[in-house]
């Protein structure tokens, strides 16, 4: 009889330490005063040329938000740490978060680790913002946790293409295609390839490059033999690089158009003078732009003896992604995962001064917005060419 009963308690624990996950931390993640935000952070990993300033920005908006009283009066905590672009240690840093800290909502990074762990999330009830755009993660029914703060790779892609139908001059415009072989890189693919095929813009080459390649001048001999007008690009920083040296090499011709991670000024210090003439999908603003947004930023660098000068678009992109998860907690009833969901389904054009596209979130839409602008590396800067646009447009 002892036995029994010692098995029955040890299975009511079992069930209550459970419930606890389950429900997002909901016991003890806010003492009232303060609400944890997990975070996955890529600084070592394949993408961490990009990943280490957008986890810059994402912490300096926390210590800039708790400095200004945090969120009527709670103070943000973000607990993260470098999983390095592996999976595997996603996977475990996520159940630490939600196990150990006891998270209200994470922040992650990465495609892959994103729609491995949608099911988790949803299970546990914590909301989600990735760095990740990648499309599938607009199905509410496998991803009713996930929020999409920009335009999804494949929709950079179809604005992308649409910009190339209206302003292309001549025959019908010829695109290729250069990724990398990760679900990042593959994510957009069949999607441009589709959109391009029903506007009549024609694939008549793709390139699959390492994320982390030095040298990629077999993959850009194959696509001078295409002979594209254009080229899209889904890389980060590094690779972007150095598909536009190898391009100057070769002496190849074709307008290279990089989707977000390709963007920002890491790819011009890398590629130097190469980088010249690239255009790339801006989905956050450079720090260099004249923009009300950018007042709050510039009064925490200035607090840390720094400037705007010291930081990168990718730290924009992470400062901004760190505010539309506060204006959500702002909105929650309850500091918890399903709180907090519902008080991101209530942000409707939400005004970023500029910073990024206004976003829009509700219980059926989690895509926060399609729109991006267009920037060119003109004297080794990118200038902003376009206003927000869309494909719809």
């Amino acid at each position: 009889m002892l036995l029994l009963c010692f098995m029955f308690l040890v299975g009511i624990m079992a069930a209550c330490s459970g419930d606890e996950g389950a429900a997002g931390g909901d016991a003890e993640a806010s003492d009232g005063n303060t609400v944890k935000i997990g975070a996955l952070f890529d600084i070592t990993g394949g993408t961490g040329d990009v990943g280490t300033p957008y986890s810059e920005g994402e912490k300096a908006y926390y210590e800039y938000l708790n400095s200004q009283g945090g969120i009527d009066g709670v103070q943000v905590e973000l607990i993260g740490d470098d999983y390095a672009y592996d999976m595997a240690k996603g996977q475990r840093l996520y159940q630490e978060l939600r196990d150990k800290d006891n998270v209200s909502a994470i922040l992650g990074w990465g495609t892959a680790d994103t729609e491995a762990l949608r099911q988790q999330v949803a299970n546990d009830q914590l909301p989600y913002f990735s760095a990740s755009y990648s499309e599938n993660l607009k199905n509410l029914e496998e991803s009713p946790y996930n929020f999409l703060t920009a335009a999804t790779y494949s929709d950079q892609g179809r604005a992308v293409v649409q910009w190339i139908k209206d302003n292309h001059e001549g025959d019908n415009p010829t695109l290729a295609l250069l990724y990398n072989d990760t679900a990042f890189g593959r994510s957009p693919i069949e999607d441009i390839k589709a959109y391009a095929a029903e506007v009549g813009v024609e694939v008549v080459d793709e390139q699959v490059i390492p994320v982390t390649a030095t040298e990629a001048q077999s993959q850009m001999l194959n696509m001078e033999e295409a002979d594209p007008d254009y080229a899209i690009i889904q890389q980060t920083w590094g690779a972007t690089a150095t598909i536009l040296r190898e391009a100057q090499t070769l002496d190849i011709d074709t307008q290279f158009i990089g989707l977000n991670w390709a963007t920002g000024e890491g790819v011009v210090e890398i590629a130097g003078d190469a980088a010249e003439g690239m255009l790339g999908v801006v989905t956050h603003a450079f720090p260099y732009e004249d923009l009300e947004g950018l007042a709050e930023m510039e009064e925490y660098l200035e607090s840390r003896g720094e400037s705007l000068e010291d930081v990168s678009q990718k730290f924009v992109q992470g400062w901004v992604t760190a505010k539309i998860m506060a204006e959500g907690i702002g909105n929650a009833e309850e500091l918890n995962g399903e709180g907090i969901r519902k008080g991101i389904e209530q942000i409707k054009d939400m005004d970023l001064g500029g910073l990024a596209a206004p976003v829009t979130f509700s219980e059926d839409n989690h895509a926060g917005t399609n729109q991006v602008r267009l920037a060119e590396v003109k004297n080794g800067k990118f200038e902003v060419i376009t206003d927000y646009f869309s494909y719809e447009d």
